[in-house]
């Protein structure tokens, strides 16, 4: 539900009183990930989506009705093979959803939740989506320190493992379930735990700044990064050629590497292809845990850069993870050609895709975890999902 912060910060403010069905789980071909969500409010308003339309009324009702009764509900959607229009998802796949009303004790811990992701700031809401009764709903909001807010049933035990999950998946910014025990360890009566995490974006730092840079900085905002242009030239390096980069950096690249800050969601996209910016930039680039480091040149440059790149003391290792020539082939010219070649290598290299046509292939569409299991508390819709869930 986080990624609705801004406007259900707003309905906080506000008062207004409301719930929210959020995506905890998918299997197959699913529409939209963990953590997506559906808010409805007290007037009827909805904003937000779970899986871009195929059981958008089911879910809406499903939130009217837990602002009635004030129950927190698991929802499984699946396939239906009797009747393609019933509730269901025709795409082939599965997905749970958690139905909670936000109010009671815990509608604090949702609006500072909703706040602090509001704000950009890093933070992860943890939820029981599956357990014992009394659980479901309950919520912690865990900060990256390790101070939280909130509780699981008064559970302290539990609390403290939550946290300590929460805190590794923030780091990794990333959302996902956690199977624990009501006592917080791994066995016993199993508890399944919701991690939402909020993080600011990630950086693209685009080093070059040549035409090609212009067009990936446009690409790197639309996929949702922080951009930053660096480039020791200043009569290149400006304002008025980057309008929609974040930051803008006059500096040695490799020296401005060294300086700021980056974490294993960086992308690193060096367009410079000149040996005397490349080489000492990426023998930096190359030892930072970073999700992406790639380099513009064609393969005679990247042959020479590698070899000056040995000579320099860089791994074999090492130089396994440079993207070099950078990009996916898709046959591009023109520097917006070329930013969707490289946007398109980085989407893969994070979503862990092939980049091969989807005709004719018979891998997966989406790289998901199997579906989960079918567990007490889970309420079903469409009657074949049980038989056939992934179809």
């Amino acid at each position: 539900m986080l990624d609705t912060a801004g406007e259900l910060h707003r309905w906080a403010e506000e008062g207004r009183e409301f719930a929210v069905a959020t995506v905890v789980a998918v299997g197959g071909s699913a529409p939209r990930p963990p953590g997506a969500a559906l808010a409805v409010d007290g007037r009827g308003t909805a904003v937000g989506s779970v899986s871009g339309g195929c059981v958008e009324g089911a879910v809406y009702d499903s939130c009217v009705q837990a602002l009635e009764d004030g129950g927190t509900v698991l929802e499984r959607f699946g396939y239906s093979d009797e009747d393609a229009f019933a509730v269901g998802l025709t795409c082939g796949g599965t997905i749970e959803i958690l139905v909670t009303p936000v109010s009671g004790p815990d509608r604090a811990v949702y609006t500072a939740a909703l706040s602090a992701a509001a704000r950009g700031e890093a933070a992860a809401l943890v939820r029981v989506a599956r357990g014992p009764a009394e659980l479901l709903g309950h919520a912690l909001l865990v900060r990256p320190d390790g101070t939280y807010e909130g509780g699981l049933g008064g559970q302290p035990e539990l609390d403290r493992t939550a946290v300590a999950e929460a805190r590794a998946l923030l780091a990794a910014g990333r959302t996902g379930s956690v199977e624990l025990s009501e006592s917080g360890s791994r066995c016993g009566v199993p508890v399944t735990l919701f991690v939402e995490s909020s993080v600011p974006p990630p950086r693209m730092i685009v080093f070059g700044a040549i035409d090609f840079a212009a067009a990936l900085v446009r690409t790197g905002k639309f996929l949702g990064y922080h951009v930053t242009v660096c480039d020791a030239r200043p009569v290149f390096t400006t304002p008025d050629r980057f309008p929609d980069a974040d930051d803008i950096v006059v500096d040695w690249p490799h020296r401005y590497l060294q300086r700021t800050e980056t974490d294993r969601r960086t992308v690193l996209c060096v367009l410079t292809h000149d040996a005397k910016f490349d080489v000492p930039l990426l023998e930096v680039a190359l030892r930072l845990p970073v999700a992406f480091v790639g380099a513009m040149g064609s393969r005679r440059t990247h042959e020479d850069r590698t070899a000056r790149l040995r000579e320099a003391g860089v791994g074999e290792a090492q130089l396994a993870r440079l993207r070099s020539p950078i990009g996916l082939d898709l046959g591009a010219r023109t520097p917006e050609e070329t930013a969707l070649s490289i946007a398109a290598e980085i989407v893969a290299v994070r979503q862990g895709g092939t980049g091969l046509p989807l005709t004719g292939a018979r891998t997966p569409i989406h790289q998901d975890r199997p579906p989960t299991p079918r567990a007490a508390g889970v309420r079903r819709r469409s009657g074949a999902a049980a038989s056939n869930p992934t179809r």
